[in-house]
């Protein structure tokens, strides 16, 4: 078992939650009222845009010439690939750009983007890398885990939506993250780096739970 297979095994318990939480699997089936789901897009539009930043961060941290060009194109196909995704959707819903972007930011957004930076900065690289690894594979295996919900959703919106997290390009750039992490990690304390991946996954049930209750600050 490689690294990046014992890290996602150690936190299956937290995993579990995010595939059985009511705003997957209501967006798999098509019942998620449009509302949480147009909540959702606006705050994961602004998360995509830290995460872009923190993989440039990560790349000009790294002294592996190889992890810095992988990391570079990672941040170019999020950028070209899912960034323009998002704003196709934005789009369709009838939603500015200018209106996602002004979006204020949950506590759960904020206090995620955060320790992704602070772990970016302050922590090796291979915790850094690891942190970001929980995101972005937890949407392509929420969508292996609920893909023939797909067939019976009537919302051809949460379809085009849910299929992305299937293609070969996405899944191409999760495996590059995991490639990192596999190779950095093998001669790393592995203590460490569960830590980090454990804490990232426990943030994606938030998010998920926290765009779910359209959840705002109370002042």
């Amino acid at each position: 078992m490689n690294i990046s297979e014992r890290l996602k095994n150690d936190a299956t318990y937290i995993w579990k939650k995010i595939y059985q939480h009511p705003f997957v699997t209501e967006l798999y089936d098509g019942t998620l009222p449009e509302k949480k789901f147009r909540f959702y897009v606006l705050h994961d539009y602004n998360y995509l845009s830290t995460s872009i930043r923190n993989f440039s961060l990560l790349s000009a941290k790294t002294e592996n010439d190889m992890n810095m060009r992988e990391l570079i194109e990672i941040a170019k196909l999020e950028a070209t690939g899912e960034f323009k995704g998002y704003k196709e959707f934005l789009k369709k819903m009838g939603i500015s750009i200018e209106k996602a972007v002004n979006t204020e930011k949950t506590f759960i957004e904020i206090s995620y983007e955060s320790f992704l930076f602070s772990t970016s900065l302050i922590k090796s690289f291979a915790e850094g890398i690891t942190a970001v690894l929980p995101c972005y594979w937890s949407y392509s295996e929420i969508a292996k885990t609920h893909r023939n919900k797909l067939k019976n959703n009537r919302n051809k919106l949460y379809q085009e939506w849910a299929s992305f997290y299937l293609e070969k390009d996405y899944l191409k750039l999760v495996n590059k993250i995991k490639n990192i992490v596999n190779k950095i990690g093998a001669n790393y304390p592995y203590e460490k780096l569960t830590k980090v991946f454990k804490i990232s996954s426990k943030y994606e049930y938030l998010f998920w739970d926290s765009v779910y209750r359209m959840e705002s600050w109370p002042v």
